[in-house]
């Protein structure tokens, strides 16, 4: 379970306002039971500071989604659903939203 991998979202309440949740936890950690996720919903353009920076649009099959930060979460590892790529390439997005949601900065 690499840092950044994506899975469907298993749970039929939320599937549909947040289709894919990102794997945000370190590598190091991959012995525990739990993930710790950010969803991603289907992209709405937010520019007003600060949600701009904390909740960034990124990419994803080609489609725009919205980084959740704010939801950011632990799930159990066999609560995740499907594998279904990965946004490694959108780290410096994720961490940069990670870090304006813990530092404000």
């Amino acid at each position: 379970m690499p840092q950044f991998d994506v899975y469907r979202n298993p749970n039929p309440e939320t599937e549909q306002a947040f289709p894919y949740l990102v794997d945000v936890q370190a590598d190091l950690l991959r012995g525990l039971e739990t993930r710790t996720v950010i969803p991603l919903s289907r992209a709405i353009e937010l520019t007003s500071y600060p949600v701009a920076y904390l909740t960034p649009v990124v990419t994803f099959e080609g489609e725009a989604y919205a980084l959740i930060t704010p939801q950011l979460a632990g799930i159990a590892r066999s609560d995740l659903g499907a594998h279904a790529g990965s946004m490694a390439n959108q780290e410096r997005a994720v961490l940069a939203a990670i870090d304006f949601l813990i530092r404000g900065f």
